[in-house]
């Protein structure tokens, strides 16, 4: 546990946040929001957006969201006006709001993001809903990672297509996995699924890590290296000039063959 608390995800947000800094992080695989220092807002190509969480998995239709990034998106109050205008309370607003915000910083923080580039004082349509300190953020992403490989270490699931597989017998289905199941055609990857579902991303992939640990879906292995080329034969292998030579290379191919 404490090892997971002094480990620096992105030593940028760190410098930033004691700096008190406010504007936008930009990485490769999302982008991190900050008002003096803390993470007000954060959104992923790899994830569900705020909008997709209210209006899919959550309470709210999808008029009284663009009615009000119409209404208050250009000032940057769109928060403000769901709450104030009855369509959403301000607590799911928040539970809603603080989901998105980890689930798109465990993709934003990944590791080999590519470089990171800060705007200062570039703000978020949203606006103001909850305010979180940067290490919180940090601690977390560290804290999900190491929860998916605890669950099962095949990270390969994160990417490719889900595909089912049946239970054994006997085997119980929880209902929410059912849903998931159902919903698995062997074409959507976890993030597909989180989409339809409107369901955080990580909790997409940590639910499919638990299927393939159970055996309900299939685990996607890294490709066995190629063979060896010819040429990287020893050279008293290429040299066909004993019939031995030619004994041995049979048996290679065979064994070969075999694997």
């Amino acid at each position: 546990m404490t090892a997971v608390a002094t480990v620096a995800v992105s030593p940028l947000l760190t410098r930033l946040a004691a700096e008190r800094a406010t504007g936008a992080l930009f990485r490769e695989r999302g982008t991190l929001f900050l008002e003096n220092g803390r993470v007000v807002h954060a959104e992923s190509p790899a994830t569900p957006g705020l909008d997709v969480l209210l209006t899919t998995g959550g309470g709210l239709t999808p008029e009284r969201w663009t009615e009000a990034v119409n209404e208050a998106g250009a000032r940057r109050q769109v928060a403000r006006f769901l709450v104030d205008s009855g369509g959403l309370a301000g607590g799911e607003l928040e539970i809603c709001h603080l989901a998105a915000i980890f689930d798109a910083a465990f993709f934003a923080l990944s590791p080999g993001s590519g470089p990171s580039r800060f705007r200062r004082g570039a703000t978020h349509w949203i606006g103001s809903v909850r305010s979180v300190p940067a290490a919180a953020v940090e601690r977390e992403t560290c804290r999900r990672r190491e929860l998916l490989d605890a669950v099962w270490p095949y990270p390969l699931l994160d990417t490719s297509p889900v595909v089912p597989r049946a239970a054994a017998p006997g085997q119980t289905v929880t209902a929410r996995q059912r849903i998931l199941l159902d919903l698995a055609d062997g074409v959507r990857t976890p993030a597909d699924l989180a989409w339809v579902l409107g369901r955080p991303a990580f909790h997409t992939l940590l639910d499919v890590r638990r299927l393939a640990a159970a055996g309900l879906v299939e685990t996607p292995h890294a490709p066995a290296p190629a063979a060896a080329a010819e040429a990287s034969l020893p050279d008293w292998m290429t040299q066909a000039q004993s019939p031995d030579v030619a004994l041995l290379r049979r048996l290679r191919d065979a064994l070969e063959a075999s694997l």
